[in-house]
């Protein structure tokens, strides 16, 4: 199933990013943003780009239900049944505060997944065209190539730690364990280009607070199947609909058990 899935879904994701995302790109007004919570922006794009999402990948698998960032941010209760049967995850613009800025990196996100374990998953770069995709059990893959984790190769690993949600303690607490250990960078608070780039050997660790299906269940599966590790800080495997907090992805699982041991022992 999921290689006849696979044309379909990434030519709708392209046609959403061609004709929804991209005309809107540095090209919205005051009015089509609007801020959901801090620090958590939604636009016009990503209303209608999850519209047509929706309606295009029911048509492609009507028996899936839909779980929607922005109907979830309407209708809360949508996200319970989320590790429910099978569904589409749908995150129909990541990394909408750059998005609304006018800068990248921004991404669509689409993930499948029955009971709770992703099946397959999507992360479209729109801006460069470049798709990552990954199958449960089939490997992950970059723009039709199949794909290896690498780790970085700096004199310490690098740590992309989501602090956005953290506590200001936690955060110093995050910074000061750091040291010596891994060299920490920014995140580019987007998770359709932090998990590419965990596999991709430019980032070793990222560490995310707040954890939503959207954000995550395409990417874990991408970073698993790549050979990285991608899992809950308590070291239990990530599942859509569990509604807790923390995951911590990683280019290898020799760095997993580093950051494991730096920031959680």
């Amino acid at each position: 199933m999921m290689v006849e899935l696979h044309d379909p879904v990434v030519a709708l994701m392209r046609q959403v990013g061609r004709d929804i995302v991209m005309p809107r790109y540095q090209n919205l007004s005051a009015e089509e943003i609007s801020e959901k919570a801090a620090n958590d922006f939604v636009t016009i794009a990503d209303k209608e780009s999850e519209i047509r999402l929706a309606e295009g990948l029911t048509s492609i698998l009507p028996e899936a239900g839909i779980i929607g960032e922005e109907a979830c941010a309407a209708d809360p209760s949508i996200l319970d049944r989320a590790s429910d049967g099978l569904n589409w995850i749908i995150d129909p613009i990541d990394g909408t505060g750059n998005f609304a800025s006018g800068k990248p990196p921004f991404g669509i996100m689409i993930a499948l997944a029955d009971n709770g374990a992703t099946l397959a998953g999507w992360i479209l770069d729109p801006l460069t065209g470049r798709l990552c995709h990954a199958t449960l059990g089939g490997g992950s893959h970059v723009d039709g190539e199949r794909i290896m984790a690498k780790e970085s190769t700096g004199d310490l690993p690098i740590a992309a730690i989501s602090t956005i949600f953290m506590e200001s303690e936690e955060r110093a607490e995050m910074a000061r364990k750091s040291q010596a250990i891994f060299t920490m960078v920014d995140i580019p608070r987007c998770a359709a280009e932090q998990y590419p780039r965990l596999v991709l050997g430019q980032n070793d660790v990222s560490i995310f607070a707040r954890v939503l299906p959207w954000d995550h269940a395409a990417g874990t599966l991408f970073v698993n199947e790549a050979g990285g590790c991608c899992r809950r800080l308590d070291g239990s495997a990530y599942r859509v609909g569990e509604q807790r907090r923390g995951l911590m992805g990683a280019s290898s699982p020799r760095l997993w058990e580093l950051a494991a041991k730096t920031y959680y022992a």
